[in-house]
């Protein structure tokens, strides 16, 4: 697959050819899914918690006799039908991870990538490398582009100005290519690669 590469001022500098079997595979939606679903579980932080039985603060004391009182045979105040009593069952703090195998994380990658080129909005940038972190230039930048709702993946390190400039521009989202994940490139709309990217990608599905 042939793609144009361009710059941030709209011209083109050449084009590259992309890999098919990271580029061009026919989308599984059903990988995808999955692969959503690990990543959103997995960043739960699993912390809601309730207090039990054996949490109240409450007496332990048996509050009425055994027998004689006329009513039900009860132990302490610290049981699920008193007020103020621990709650029966909660939930407790537990991690909600699941898991899936490293084959089908890799290959979700490869089909989020894919989706993206399949449906003409992926775009390979020559760099992102700016002189000033300015904001109020790269919104006019990103405005001519028709950018208004991207994920920008540089290479191992982000240009510092460029990061600096674009983290105040609303739907607008700058990673390292260490941390391109599939919930990110499809809560985009567009997915905007620059060269060293695009090369360590390359290098990583090698």
């Amino acid at each position: 697959m042939e793609l144009q590469i361009t710059s941030l001022d709209g011209k083109s500098k050449g084009s590259v050819s992309l890999a098919d079997d990271v580029f061009g595979l026919e989308v599984r939606e059903d990988i995808l899914h999955r692969m959503v679903r690990y990543q959103q579980l997995k960043a739960m932080a699993g912390t809601h918690q309730v207090k039990h039985r054996s949490d109240g603060a409450r007496t332990g004391k048996k509050y009425v006799k055994q027998k004689g009182s006329g009513g039900a045979r009860h132990g302490d105040r610290k049981a699920p039908q008193f007020r103020g009593g621990g709650r029966a069952f909660g939930p407790e703090t537990r991690s909600h991870a699941i898991d899936l195998p490293k084959k089908v994380r890799v290959l979700a990658l490869k089909h989020a990538l894919s989706a993206k080129a399949k449906a003409g909005e992926l775009i390979v940038l020559d760099s992102v490398a700016q002189k000033d972190p300015k904001t109020s230039a790269l919104r006019i930048t990103f405005g001519k582009l028709d950018w208004m709702n991207a994920l920008i993946i540089d290479g191992a390190t982000v240009d510092q100005n460029f990061a600096l400039a674009a983290r105040n521009i609303p739907h607008i989202d700058v990673l390292p290519v260490q941390g391109i994940n599939v919930v990110d490139i499809l809560r985009r709309r567009k997915l905007v690669l620059t060269k060293a990217a695009l090369e360590a990608l390359e290098a990583r599905f090698a």
